[in-house]
């Protein structure tokens, strides 16, 4: 489970990006954030996986307790936290599996990661893939696969470090519509059949709306609404973004929100 208290973020800036924000988010849930640019939503996964400390409020993991306590408390959350990037952060001259590979690393000593990783890895490497249909790519070169391959692969690696928490930022923004499903498809798939605590920031509502359990849509840093997918109504999507709803209501606006 996560539990964030009160949790806000104001940059040396000045600039409040998180108005103190409050959840529990038990093992397993699927959670879309969900809220147009500069909403909080990246700021809010920041510091769910410990890279933006909250200026105020606390973070807190299951068999972790708050995150920022110390800096082995840091680094054993983030050993269990998997992370999947809108730019995939792929090297594209390693192939597929070599990329996934370096999601194992954290598993093992500085030291260690030098020598070829064990069997096991290997396999686990293999398994991911595979989950994400992609086992006949395994000796690809990355650079060589479209834009949803790619993705396919960022969440394989995110997978084959055994996470219990998934943390994915706008993972299908680059992604045509068609594709974006399957990817966001497969990664929910897997989290719910595995367990795992997966919170992913989107712009597209009907993605949304389709795989998530629970929203949380943020306007200007604060939190307007939290709840499931059927709660999200026309005016509550009309807070979020800010804006009087177009014509033909929710569906419209979550085409203006892509």
């Amino acid at each position: 489970m996560l539990n964030l208290h009160q949790v806000a973020v104001t940059y040396p800036n000045g600039v409040q990006a998180l108005q103190p924000v409050s959840a529990e988010i038990p093992r397993g849930r699927l959670v879309v954030l969900l809220g147009p640019s500069g909403a909080g939503k990246s700021t809010l996964l920041r510091c769910l996986n410990g890279l933006v400390r909250p200026s105020r409020g606390t973070v807190e993991a299951e068999g972790v307790g708050p995150i920022f306590a110390s800096a082995a408390a840091l680094r054993r959350h983030r050993r269990d936290t998997g992370m999947i990037f809108q730019q995939h952060h792929l090297i594209g001259r390693l192939t597929a599996l070599r990329n996934v590979l370096t999601g194992r690393l954290a598993a093992h000593p500085g030291l260690r990661t030098v020598l070829p990783l064990p069997r096991h890895d290997r396999l686990l490497a293999l398994q991911a893939l595979d989950r994400v249909g992609l086992a006949d790519r395994a000796l690809e070169r990355v650079d060589r696969l479209s834009g949803g391959q790619q993705q396919r692969v960022g969440i394989a690696r995110a997978m084959a470090q055994e996470p219990r928490i998934v943390l994915a930022d706008e993972p299908v923004a680059s992604l045509d519509p068609a594709t974006a499903e399957r990817v966001l498809g497969d990664l929910f798939r897997i989290c719910r059949e595995d367990g795992i605590t997966a919170i992913v920031s989107l712009h597209q509502v009907a993605l949304a709306r389709r795989f998530a359990d629970r929203i949380l849509g943020l306007t200007d840093g604060r939190l307007a609404f939290d709840g499931a997918p059927d709660g999200l109504t026309d005016s509550i999507l009309q807070e979020i973004y800010a804006g009087p709803a177009p014509a033909g209501g929710a569906e419209r606006l979550a085409a203006a929100a892509e």
